[in-house]
């Protein structure tokens, strides 16, 4: 039975907290009120561990997947949803879809119950659910999302994949320095002082980077620290996340990585909506949210006013920049032409797909040799410059 957290307010007029299992969060209410207490807040209780009551991908992907394939064969919605409580095993993901129950049993919409729910629904998801109720087509809408989120969660799962080696040769990289820096090189220090000669500049420059980094650390990774939180700070704030957006668009490589990539979940959503019979004006508002780039997201907002006014929809989007080129654009338009642009904006998801497949792996391919390059130099750098001075003494003494 799920746990729910509560505060309320006795008959003195002060405040308790407590926790409470029961059905759902109405339930709860009457026991908290049963108590003789006056309930202010009902929350589903946390699991415990560090991940709190997070909720997996997975349990969201299970939920659209099941409510939609119940919907589709006839059971009512306040049915399904009262399957899907009883079937789930994740005590967060069960009080969550209880407390989605109640609301709708209360008479909300499924997307304001889902919105109800914080973060854990995708704004996507939310707003092609609202699009289905809408047009009476939540079950295809439902089913349509669950393949969305699960192609959308294989593709960072490549992404994922394909940076866990250059980052553990970076890791590799700062650790065999950091060490080189602190314990080998001071251990050279008495010995070149007993020289009593002029270091090469490569040993001295060394020797001044391990003294900073012995005697300083501390202040280094304070202010990696402060940069990191600093950072966290800007990219929270939507104008900082958009600069950086921008800017990574103008990286080479990365740029065009991320590009494909929102032309993959564009195309994609809106290619879905289109087919699943939503209007374009409509599909166009939610497809923007899945291109989860701010940058972009507001370059297509001027376009979908264009279309608003009446433009062609591969005459708007043409000023997209990478993320929709010349080719995709000069497809798009004969597919309105022809009546096929659902059709078209599937299958250019699709080659976009493998085409930033392949740029991942030109990426990683290109990486890999890059840092073991710059990690062999700064290692060779390290034991040369603590070997010089040596065979200059070596050089004297003969």
């Amino acid at each position: 039975m799920p746990a729910f957290e509560y505060v309320a307010l006795a008959n003195d007029g002060h405040s308790r907290s407590g926790r409470i299992e029961a059905d759902d969060p109405i339930a709860a209410q009457r026991a908290i009120e049963a108590q003789g207490l006056v309930p202010t807040e009902v929350k589903p209780a946390s699991t415990g561990g560090l991940l709190g009551t997070r909720i997996p991908a997975a349990q969201v992907l299970a939920f659209a997947r099941s409510l939609g394939g119940l919907i589709a064969a006839g059971v009512p919605l306040s049915r399904a949803l009262t399957v899907i409580e009883r079937e789930s095993k994740h005590p967060s993901a069960k009080a969550a879809w209880s407390a989605i129950h109640v609301r709708v049993r209360d008479g909300a919409s499924l997307a304001d119950a889902m919105a109800a729910q914080g973060k854990l629904f995708p704004p996507v998801f939310i707003a092609m659910v609202r699009a289905g109720e809408a047009g009476g087509f939540l079950e295809l809408v439902l089913e349509q999302v669950a393949d969305y989120l699960e192609r959308s969660k294989e593709l960072v799962g490549r992404v994922g994949a394909a940076l866990i080696y250059p980052a553990l040769l970076l890791i590799i990289a700062g650790g065999v320095v950091s060490f080189l820096l602190v314990w080998f090189i001071p251990r050279f220090a008495t010995l070149f002082a007993s020289f009593n000669r002029e270091l090469p500049w490569l040993t001295q420059l060394i020797q001044q980077a391990s003294n900073l980094l012995v005697h300083h650390g501390w202040i280094i990774i304070l202010a990696l620290v402060i940069a990191f939180f600093a950072g966290k700070a800007v990219l929270a704030n939507p104008a900082g996340a958009a600069w950086w957006e921008r800017v990574q668009l103008r990286l080479p490589g990365i740029g065009e990585v991320k590009a494909t990539l929102a032309r993959v979940r564009f195309c994609r959503m809106l290619g879905t909506l289109l087919k699943a019979g939503v209007p374009l004006m409509h599909a166009l508002s939610v497809s923007r949210e899945a291109i989860g780039n701010a940058s972009l997201s507001s370059a297509l907002l001027e376009a979908i006013e264009r279309v608003r006014q009446g433009e062609t929809l591969s005459n708007a989007l043409a000023g997209m920049g990478a993320m929709l080129p010349p080719t995709a654009l000069e497809a798009l338009a004969v597919a309105e032409n022809s009546g096929r642009l659902p059709q078209e904006l599937l299958r250019l998801a699709d080659t976009s797909e493998r085409d930033l497949d392949r740029r991942l792996r030109t990426l990683v391919s290109l990486a890999e040799p890059i840092l073991l390059l710059i990690m062999a130099t700064l290692v060779g750098g390290i034991v040369i410059g603590m070997l010089l001075p040596i065979f200059d003494l070596w050089s004297a003494i003969k």
